[in-house]
């Protein structure tokens, strides 16, 4: 059995996270023919998963094990190990977040891996399977994409700020988030929903949007994208001064930032179902 680690920086976890999402990615993409036969649903008939969904989490957990054999895993398909003790590092992992996007071919579909030590995200990857694309950031190193550091939006107004969404499976969720999207369409410049919470983080941080909200996101889906966002120097929160979750993830320059976030506050966006 590999020796474990005594201590690890953020540099060593984040090189591990790399090495193992480029190999899950490149299963994703040889997988796509196959695996999209076998599909199947979760929380309602509009959340899919694929067989490909299960094979990449089962080999980055495999790869994990056999590298780091006493951390934890927080999976999307599979779930949690065991607790990490304190200091010890879990793993967060989305196989294939855009798991819809991967079912028709849509090129945006992403392999996602965090490295978390006592709830704070210290490493994380974001890889586009479909075309290679690849984002990085470590805790207080910057996020990072083909050597370029990046800095997010220069956009100053609301108004002229092209901001990025997703929705839920829920119907109810669904027609309140539609309810929202009607309220804020008016004062921007323009919506973008491409369905990989992972990427529109990423997406945000390189100022490709000027922003990003999503309400009901779980850890897997923001744990990598939330640190490329924050180290990119946006500010990634919930409303009313609660830390991005599931009740509402806001990811914006800090020149946009309140602005956003006083009209989601009023749509009550982090409300409804």
């Amino acid at each position: 059995m590999a020796q474990q680690p005594a201590a690890s920086t953020a540099g060593d976890l984040l090189a591990i996270a790399v090495r193992i999402a480029r190999d899950a990615a490149e299963t994703a993409r040889r997988m796509r023919a196959e695996a999209i036969t076998d599909v199947q649903t979760k929380s309602t008939d509009t959340d899919v998963v694929t067989a490909a969904d299960r094979a990449v989490e089962r080999q980055v957990v495999e790869a994990l094990r056999r590298e780091r054999p006493d951390d934890g895993v927080l999976g999307e398909e599979y779930g949690d190990s065991a607790a990490p003790a304190p200091g010890a590092v879990r793993w967060i992992l989305d196989p294939i977040d855009g798991t819809v996007n991967y079912l028709y071919g849509l090129p945006q579909y992403a392999v996602s891996l965090a490295a978390e030590v006592d709830g704070v995200v210290l490493a994380g990857v974001v890889r586009n399977a479909a075309t290679g694309d690849e984002w990085t950031a470590t805790r207080g190193g910057g996020a990072w994409r083909d050597g370029r550091r990046l800095t997010g939006s220069a956009r100053g107004t609301l108004d002229q700020a092209l901001v990025a969404t997703g929705f839920g499976y829920d119907a109810a969720r669904r027609a309140h988030q539609g309810t929202v999207l009607a309220g804020l369409i008016t004062q921007v410049r323009d919506i973008r929903r491409f369905g990989a919470a992972s990427l529109d983080l990423c997406l945000a941080a390189e100022g490709a949007v000027d922003a990003y909200f999503e309400k009901g996101l779980n850890p897997w889906d923001h744990a990598a994208g939330g640190l490329v966002a924050t180290e990119a120097g946006l500010t990634v929160a919930g409303l009313h001064g609660e830390p991005a979750g599931d009740r509402m993830l806001v990811a914006a320059p800090p020149a946009l930032f309140g602005a956003l976030h006083d009209v989601l506050a009023k749509l009550d966006a982090s409300g409804g179902p």
